[in-house]
């Protein structure tokens, strides 16, 4: 697994995928929060950073699956899946390995966020004045709705050879688990399925750990969400080898 995540960060950094990938979330994250007047961090009144936490989750809605539509897809088509499959690696290790790289270069790209952390805070009247807490809860929020859409990704990319059709695939589930969920509910309204709607809904999680509360209901429905999108990659990958 591990061989499959460093192949796969080094293909990542060699192209200009990661850092168009970087550059574009922190652009377009850092225009809402610091200059467009209606999203402004100068126009709150208050020392937050809920426009980011706000943005983020439909910004890694484009460019995750652009990260993860090639991972397996591009595979294929190059003929080099097929070698990989005859190595002494099982099936998890190859889609543990991609997903952890994919997971990784979310990683990268939160990283520099923290900049605006540190200038919010010692922007603070008095400096610290702001939700700390809330501020981590909602770090640790996005970096699972990323996990999600990672893992999303990479089952998309791993049901058909063609990378556009990979990516529109991502795109779409994660459009559907995050907001047209919501939608469904306010549309459906019905009582009995309500619930049901609430719980599959990655935008009710991700709400729920950005006020900076840690319920394990939440972490549950992340890792399980996880694992179930690697586990149906796991089924996808099986049947092709038939």
């Amino acid at each position: 697994m591990f061989a499959i995540f460093l192949k796969e960060i080094r293909s990542f950094f060699s192209s200009i995928i990661a850092y168009v990938v970087i550059s574009v979330f922190l652009i377009a994250n850092g225009i809402f929060l610091w200059i467009i007047p209606e999203t402004s961090i100068f126009d709150y009144g208050y020392s937050t950073l809920n426009q980011l936490f706000e943005i983020a989750p439909w910004v890694f809605l484009f460019l995750i699956p652009a990260i993860t539509m090639r991972l397996f897809a591009e595979e294929r088509k190059s003929g080099t899946f097929e070698i990989i499959l005859t190595k002494p690696v099982s099936d998890y290790s190859i889609i543990l390995g991609k997903y952890f790289a994919g997971l990784a270069l979310v990683i990268f790209s939160l990283l520099p966020t923290l900049l605006y952390f540190i200038t919010v805070y010692l922007l603070s009247s008095p400096i610290g004045n702001m939700d700390i807490g809330g501020t981590w809860g909602s770090y640790l929020g996005l970096f699972f709705l990323g996990g999600i859409y990672v893992a999303i990704g990479v089952f998309a990319s791993s049901i058909n050879d063609n990378q556009i059709i990979s990516f529109i695939i991502s795109l779409f589930l994660c459009f559907f688990f995050y907001t047209l969920i919501d939608m469904l509910r306010t549309v459906t309204n019905i009582s009995p399925i309500d619930p049901v709607l609430d719980y599959l809904s990655i935008n009710t999680h991700y709400m729920s750990i950005s006020r900076g509360v840690i319920d394990t209901r939440d972490i549950v429905y992340f890792i399980s969400s996880i694992g179930f999108f690697i586990i149906l990659t796991k089924m996808v990958i099986e049947k092709r080898k038939w």
